[in-house]
């Protein structure tokens, strides 16, 4: 035989045995990732699923190593795997002809956040692991002490359990005994068993994870992706924090998977209850926007806590999203901007974003300083209907909110307003002042997402977004016969903008055209048309009070708003208002909205099947007493045009009455010359001349959309890795 014919036949052969050993070509079907998307993997493992023609176990190889053992059968000709190994970065698993590329990362990240914030404040040492699970209970009991410098620590699992006749969850003192005074509870799924919780709380993403779910050490094997705790019922809560203004530079001392703090309103969403009822709840201190301000980085978090759950315990049939106030947009933010990560988000105290506070409260802030530099000059009834607030409390606590921008410690203004607001673990020294430490940490939402908004390398400050060039503040009040000529022109002449230490200038401001468009692409400026359009959402109200404290109508129907500009309805978005709203009731529709989605096998994308498997009973409306509700569409009207507007009257802000959008979602307004009709005969010739010398590049035209107001980007990625870059901040976006 020819040396040729010889080495072809070597390799036929050769051929055939490693078919033989990877299976036939045509066994596999597909190779899919589990527990996250393929290129998004942190860790160092991966739960996977092969699909084949039939149950043979086809070999699985990770990068030419057999991997073979970590499979076990599934459903439906299926094998699933928890396959380690991972290296970082690129790795490719491969079975039969079938092979799916994966880029692992570390479990510290950042995977799509971009380069990790300094400084960062590590408190896994401070941290009370029971605070969230047990807002009641005292307990020394810490986390331990960091290992590093992303602030790793080893994993702790403790338990919990419930007293009978008890309401609220103590510490199990013994893992391998039952105390003898152990509560029961049944499951959604039927089950009855020990009201016992297993608490794990490690470091994911330089943030603090915890999860909880029934599982009784005495009775079970130690729970695993193959054999989840048994009361399970295979639905997962993720849980938010609240707030907002401190949240940076440290690691977070709560959050987690339990309950916020004693007496929130929607507290009995988070209560003993749903552990009772067999639900897993999981959260990270980076969820808590009271720590982590940046939706980014919070979707990060909570994408990286679901991936170590699921490793953990298994998927689960769908996993929801609750909170209020920052718990709002810690819902619904990461939902809309990375689709599929949240299958319904239950939200209360509603904001549509942190930027509609802090750009609501500059506007504010702007008309206070020139209602107290005009003084005498305009009534307190005129000062009301050029900010469209209800009353001066909530005027003024509105303006207060623009001190999440302001960087510059003891600034002296607003009755109530204190700037550079900071959490007490990070150290003074650290800390940016103007004249003393210029290169200091900036406690600011545009400095703590950098990554996204870009710097300014003129200062190293991050860009900002916030514009009011061409806003007419008070367009709405001289429309109306509220206020004169005259006093509308002074108003905009004199009132200014702010410079990047959040000081007074003359001169209007100019918000950032990078900026901006990265704030629209990310979800920092929240868009509805992502994962929002495809789930149940449902919004319950929670804080209401117009009176003040910044929790206002608006926000939620800028939400709304939103939504319906960017899907053309909000037929799955349900409103609910009252003061109080009952949440149990709300629960329990949100749930059968749920299942109903869940068990719908019919053909349909997932907005089809949020639409059409919606409860019939489920539908807007207004609790006027914790048992009567009124069944009507909510609607944004200060007019009594309805029951619910009768009993629940809404109120404006500032640029709403500056004739922008209620969505309030235009950063920065393209620009038209002032027009004669706009000014409902308001502003005779010599006022018109005036005014475009006040405005000589023109004023709003809000029929437009807003100057770089660009679509969102879902699941858009800001390093490290370049074949995940969709924005190079250091060039300002591509």
């Amino acid at each position: 035989m020819k040396h040729s014919a010889r080495r072809w036949l070597t390799l036929i052969i050769g051929a055939l045995i490693a078919a033989q050993a990877f299976g036939a070509a045509a066994t596999v079907k597909s190779i899919a990732a589990v527990s996250s998307r393929p290129n998004l993997v942190s860790g160092g493992d991966v739960l996977v699923q092969v699909a084949q023609d039939d149950d043979a176990p086809t070999p699985v190889a990770l990068n030419g190593a057999d991997v073979t053992a970590a499979f076990r059968p599934g459903p439906g000709h299926t094998r699933i795997g928890l396959v380690p190994g991972l290296r970082l970065g690129a790795n490719v698993l491969k079975s039969g002809a079938v092979s799916l590329k994966l880029t692992n990362y570390p479990v510290a990240g950042p995977i799509v956040s971009g380069p990790h914030e300094t400084p960062f404040i590590c408190t896994t040492a401070q941290f009370p692991i029971y605070a969230s699970l047990a807002p009641t209970l005292i307990s020394p009991e810490t986390f331990g002490p960091s290992l590093d410098a992303d602030c790793s620590a080893k994993t702790k699992v403790t338990y919990l359990y419930l007293p009978k006749g008890a309401a609220a969850l103590v510490p199990m003192p013994d893992p391998t005994a039952l105390p003898s005074d152990v509560a029961a509870t049944t499951t959604t799924t039927g089950q009855t068993v020990n009201f016992v919780v297993r608490v794990e709380t490690a470091t994911i993403d330089r943030g603090i994870y915890q999860s909880t779910v029934l599982y009784d050490p005495t009775a079970e094997a130690p729970p695993s992706w193959r054999a989840p705790p048994r009361a399970w019922n295979h639905r997962l809560i993720a849980i938010q924090g609240a707030g907002c203004t401190g949240g940076w530079y440290f690691q977070g001392l709560r959050g987690g998977s339990g309950a916020p703090r004693a007496g929130a309103p929607d507290a009995s969403l988070y209560s003993v209850a749903r552990l009772g009822e067999g639900y897993a709840l999981y959260g990270n201190t980076l969820q808590n926007a009271s720590q982590n301000c940046n939706a980014v980085l919070q979707g990060e978090a909570a994408m990286m806590g679901k991936e170590h759950f699921i490793k953990t315990y298994g998927p689960p049939l769908y996993t929801v999203s609750v909170g209020c106030s920052g718990g709002s947009y810690g819902s619904t933010q990461p939902a809309d901007a990375l689709p599929g990560l949240y299958d319904g988000v239950l939200i209360a105290c509603t904001f549509p974003d942190p930027l509609a506070i802090a750009n609501s409260g500059s506007d504010a802030r702007l008309l206070a300083h020139y209602f107290d530099t005009a003084k005498g000059t305009l009534t307190d009834a005129q000062q009301l209907a050029i900010s469209g607030y209800k009353v001066d409390k909530a005027f003024l606590d509105a303006a207060n909110q623009a001190a999440r921008n302001d960087p510059v410690a003891g600034r002296a203004d607003e009755p109530g307003y204190k700037s550079a607001s900071w959490s007490e673990v990070v150290p003074v020294a650290l800390r940016y002042d103007p004249k003393s430490n210029r290169k200091g940490a900036r406690p600011t939402i545009y400095d703590h997402a950098r990554n996204v908004y870009g710097v300014d390398p003129a200062t190293g400050f991050a860009r900002r977004t916030f514009d009011n060039t061409g806003v007419q503040y008070g367009l709405e009040a001289l429309r109306a016969g509220q206020i004169t000529a005259a006093q509308f022109l002074d108003l905009n002449e004199r009132i200014g903008g702010f410079d990047q230490d959040a000081g007074y200038v003359p001169s209007r401001s100019s918000g950032d055209a990078g900026a901006i468009k990265r704030a629209y692409q990310s979800g920092l400026e929240l868009s509805g048309g992502g994962g929002l359009a495809q789930i149940p959402v449902f919004d319950i109200t929670g804080i209401y009070n117009d009176d003040g404290g910044y929790h206002y109508q608006w926000f939620h129907f800028a939400l709304r708003e939103r939504m319906a500009g960017a899907n053309g309805d909000t037929r799955n978005h349900v409103m609910w208002r009252g003061n109080p709203v009952p949440t149990d009731k709300a629960w329990a529709q949100f749930v059968a909205w749920e299942e109903a989605v869940h068990a719908d096998a019919a053909l349909g994308s997932p907005r089809a099947k949020t639409l059409r498997d919606k409860p019939a009973a489920l539908a807007d409306g207004c609790w006027t007493s914790p048992t009567s509700f009124v069944s009507e569409p909510q609607t944004f009207s200060r007019e009594p045009s309805s029951a619910c507007n009768t009993s629940f009257p809404s109120f404006g802000s500032p640029r709403l009455m500056a004739g922008g959008p209620l969505a309030a979602d235009v950063l920065k307004c393209q620009l038209k010359p002032a027009d004669p009709a706009d000014y409902a005969d308001k502003l005779a010739a010599a006022d018109l001349q005036r005014l475009r010398h006040i405005f000589p590049t023109g004023v709003c035209d809000w029929s437009k959309p807003g100057v770089s107001q660009v679509p969102l980007v879902p699941w858009a990625s800001f390093g490290p890795a370049p074949e995940n870059l969709v924005f190079d901040v250091r060039r300002g976006g591509r």
